[in-house]
């Protein structure tokens, strides 16, 4: 797997060490490019701004644990252990590291250092634009188009963090919004941030996608299944930001703000859902918003695979799958259970999703279309509801004898969690679903494992706790500020 050339490019802004949160921003960008030197050209910043996508791949990011990797495990979508391991709930151990088993602990701590890596990196390229991006670009357009899409990815990075460190039920837990959870660092420097309240994060979040929204506003008639924007579909453009909104508002219960963005994407972005998925597993055309990744059948071979090593990969056993996609073990109807989605191995009993290993556009979805319906479902109500649900399923192969009636919120609810598993396997959405609707209990498909509220809120890193904000260092900033 040849990523070094592309991590490289990354660290060309200022890298993050990962020794402690105390040294947020290295004095020396590893390639010995000062910062001067790279922000004189436009070049320099476009290469800033395809680093930090280029670094949302890496394994501690969406390369893996916030895609297909550590959040498909919390929410059970594999049946494959690590080695040495035989009970699925050792994933849940959060408090301290463990060997032979899934180090969960260690991998957290991994996510939020890469996660905030990436937040400096382009808090740092938004520094530099405001210093001397309108001499450098002279474009108005690529000046907001390279503003908008930091701040698009700065809030993008803080709502997985938020929805990982932060309170369960945000919208329904009356004590939520005010649970302190994680920084929101909108600095390109190593000072210490304070913990903030849950409300002031999405505050954040709000703040940086309605801006990054107007500034993209110039391609807000762009369609993304046009051959001259399809590009843009590996970037924040406009109408992933609008949709990552919907995402946002449907998290915090602001029904009406989520619909009108989710069906805005439904009615303006150009793409539109699929009925068939034999050439392309991952459905290129229905993402909104994906990261490229670079050589990607490589890189994916080590987690999925058929044939002899179908055993020691992201598996699911045949009675799993049945469960998951509400099938009988035969040729489902949904082709999403079909063999055009999975490797099927009757012999073992096994099957594994096709979806990073056939993918000719090496892509990892970030979002795509399917939940632009579901937003507009959870937030409708009874046919209107149902349309939009029954119009994805339809697409998929069910019939539509089988349609959902969603005549209570109960029915809604129950009806978009089957849903949400099957639609998005292997992809890092069903797992935060569950948070977000408070729903723990045990799982139907793995008779092993009840999920509590404890498994659903991460607890700070260790690095945090020791090096992070204080009260006790707050004060020491003020008095330092008074003595100035």
């Amino acid at each position: 797997m040849k990523k070094t050339l592309y991590v490289v490019i990354a660290a060309l802004t200022a890298t993050l060490s990962l020794t402690s949160c105390d040294d947020w921003l290295d004095a020396v960008p590893k390639t010995d490019v000062p910062a001067e030197e790279l922000f004189e050209t436009e070049n320099g910043f476009m290469s800033s701004l395809a680093g930090l996508y280029i670094t949302m791949t890496n394994e501690s990011s969406y390369g893996k644990n916030l895609s297909f990797g550590m959040v498909e495990q919390l929410a059970q979508m594999y049946d494959k252990l690590p080695d040495g391991t035989t009970d699925p709930t050792t994933v849940y151990i959060y408090d301290r590291e463990t060997s032979g088993a899934f180090n969960t602990k260690g991998t957290l701590a991994s996510i939020w250092l890469g996660q905030y890596h990436i937040i400096a990196n382009a808090n740092n390229l938004l520094k530099w634009l405001d210093k001397n991006g309108e001499v450098v670009i002279t474009n108005e357009d690529t000046r907001n188009m390279i503003r908008g899409e930091a701040l698009a990815i700065r809030a993008y990075l803080h709502f997985d963090l938020l929805r990982g460190w932060g309170p369960m039920n945000y919208a329904g837990n009356p004590t939520a919004q005010a649970t302190k959870c994680i920084p929101y660092r909108t600095v390109a420097d190593n000072s210490k941030q304070p913990l903030l309240p849950a409300k002031e994060i999405v505050k954040n979040i709000v703040k940086d996608l309605e801006t990054a929204k107007e500034l993209l506003e110039f391609e807000k008639e762009i369609s993304l299944n046009s051959n001259e924007y399809r590009n843009r579909r590996f970037r924040f453009n406009y109408h992933a930001v609008n949709a990552t909104l919907a995402r946002v508002y449907n998290y915090t219960g602001e029904v009406e703000k989520a619909r009108e963005c989710a069906l805005d994407v439904i009615d303006n972005c150009g793409l539109s859902l699929m009925s068939g998925n034999e050439e392309d597993p991952i459905l290129f055309d229905e993402v909104i918003c994906g990261l490229s990744m670079h050589e990607m059948s490589d890189y994916m071979a080590d987690y999925f695979a058929g044939g002899d090593k179908i055993d020691i990969k992201y598996y699911i056993k045949l009675p799993t799958m049945n469960l998951l996609f509400e099938t009988s073990g035969i040729e489902s109807d949904d082709m999403r259970a079909k063999s055009s989605a999975f490797i099927k191995d009757d012999d073992k009993q096994m099957r594994v999703t096709k979806k990073y290993i056939e993918n000719d556009n090496q892509v990892i979805p970030l979002i795509r279309l399917p939940e632009m319906y579901y937003i507009a479902c959870e937030t409708s109500e009874g046919e209107e509801a149902a349309l939009y649900i029954n119009k994805v399923r339809n697409k998929r192969g069910i019939s539509i004898t089988k349609n959902e009636t969603c005549d209570s919120k109960e029915a809604i609810l129950a009806a978009l969690n089957r849903e949400y598993r099957k639609e998005f396997y292997a992809e890092g959405q069903y797992f935060w679903f569950l948070k977000a609707h408070g729903l723990t209990g045990p799982l139907d498909y793995n008779t092993d494992v009840t999920l509590v509220e404890e498994n659903f809120v991460f607890p700070l890193p260790d690095a945090e706790k020791e090096y992070g904000w204080s009260e006790e260092n707050e004060e020491e900033t003020e008095d330092t500020a008074d003595e100035v």
